[in-house]
């Protein structure tokens, strides 16, 4: 009996995913028939009137009070907000990158996309050799992988599927269309990072999601794991690491920053510290974020409370 139920839920489930996955499809296939701009400014506002009633609304609020406290709840209601429409409109631009990225990148701000450290892309690609790059969930960070693309730099990005299969499916398509190669974030992941940089190649990991065992650090004050790949990967390459970030700019315009490469800290013997270089990601990241609040993810439970709401 208790198999017989097993297998119906699963099949529930398995369905429920198409079905969500549909929707979601035909919302974008909709959108898709509008101008890019008229498509992705429609989601947004959709956005401001969905996002504060949807379950997640709650930990949005909760992190932002204790990540913030000293902003007002006014603020961080409209942080909140800024935070709904930014998502809607990173969903939006999946389907219209090929608008955003023709011929419109520029290095002194003419274009829809700026790039400031261009040379950094530049001398990387001619100058090949094992280097990280590591950057947040912020602005739309997707088009930092695109853009080097586009300038010959192909990096091995790193990143993990949503959890609906279809859906995981349909992005990993659209990704492989316009980036380099791409690893998702399961076991083996490290090995083909680490085949990458042996190679003399370059990787790119998101450093500000959810970890159950790593480093325990501080990200605004409160205890955090964080992921200690990339230290370790710096440490058996010995290899450059960049800091690199998404703003998204008024007027539908973005700006793409690569950071000169950062010091690693080392500990008393001369090696790579592990946990010293995983604090440093959180504190690069918290400055990032408390520039531009509202284009942070705060639904994401980085601090793992969502059972305590």
């Amino acid at each position: 009996m208790n198999l017989y139920m097993t297998r119906w839920a699963l099949r529930i489930y398995k369905a429920k995913n198409w079905l969500v996955a549909q929707l979601i499809f035909s919302i974008l296939s909709i959108l898709r028939l509008l101008p890019a701009r008229r498509a992705i400014r429609f989601t947004e506002k959709m956005a401001y009137k969905i996002g504060p009633r949807t379950a997640r609304h709650k930990l949005v609020l909760h992190n932002l009070e204790r990540a913030l406290p000293d902003k007002s709840q006014e603020e961080r209601e409209a942080i909140a907000l800024d935070m709904w429409g930014h998502m809607a409109r990173l969903m939006a631009e999946y389907i219209f990158v090929d608008v955003l990225i023709d011929d419109d990148v520029s290095e002194d701000g003419s274009g829809l996309i700026e790039v400031v450290g261009i040379e950094r892309f530049l001398e990387l690609r001619d100058n090949p050799r094992p280097f990280i790059v590591f950057t947040a969930h912020t602005g739309n960070f997707e088009l930092l992988p695109i853009v080097a693309a586009k300038y010959g730099l192909n990096v091995t990005a790193m990143f993990r599927p949503p959890n609906n299969p279809y859906i995981a499916k349909k992005l990993l398509s659209a990704r492989r269309t316009h980036m380099g190669a791409l690893v998702p974030s399961k076991a083996g992941a490290a090995w083909n990072l680490a085949s990458v940089l042996e190679a003399g190649k370059g990787v790119g990991l998101l450093v500000d999601q959810k970890f159950h065992k790593g480093a325990t650090t501080q990200f605004f004050g409160m205890d955090v794991q964080t992921n200690p790949l990339l230290a370790k990967l710096a440490r058996n390459f010995d290899c450059d690491v960049y800091p690199a970030r998404s703003i998204r700019l008024p007027g539908g315009r973005f700006r793409l920053e690569i950071e000169p490469a950062v010091t690693m800290p080392l500990d008393d013997k001369g090696n790579l510290d592990v946990t010293a270089t995983a604090q440093l990601l959180n504190d690069k990241v918290e400055s990032w974020v408390r520039e531009y609040p509202g284009q942070w993810m705060w639904f994401h439970d980085r601090w793992r409370i969502k059972h305590t709401l």
